[in-house]
């Protein structure tokens, strides 16, 4: 794949996938009513390097059942602890993770069934 595919490629998959997920997750800690302004802000960092490897990793491997559930495992894991490391509180990281993972998987997964 050259570069001016590649280029292509981020750029849809920014597009499609990691911009909406970064609005969907950020609305929701605000739902949440994260006080941290810093735990909200690094959810769009990292966001940015989760969905785009989470989606260079599908299209690498293959979109099928199991490539997207270990995707999103790892991705669960990897935000955990990364909002571990903001607030200190390995239960409220994991809710955060969990809620925030799952209301855009689904909003997405909702979305392509109507496209």
């Amino acid at each position: 794949m050259d570069a001016l595919n590649i280029i292509y490629l981020l750029s849809g998959i920014l597009i499609t996938a990691t911009i909406p997920t970064i609005i969907i997750e950020y609305v929701v800690l605000v739902l949440l009513r994260e006080p941290d302004k810093r735990v909200r802000y690094s959810s769009i960092v990292i966001n940015l390097i989760t969905n785009i490897a989470v989606n260079l990793s599908i299209i690498h491997f293959g979109y099928d059942t199991k490539n997207i559930v270990i995707g999103e495992i790892l991705v669960f894991i990897v935000e955990a602890l990364w909002y571990y490391w903001f607030i200190k509180d390995i239960k409220r990281a994991a809710m955060y993770s969990l809620i925030c993972n799952a209301a855009s998987f689904l909003i997405g997964w909702g979305v392509s069934l109507l496209l």
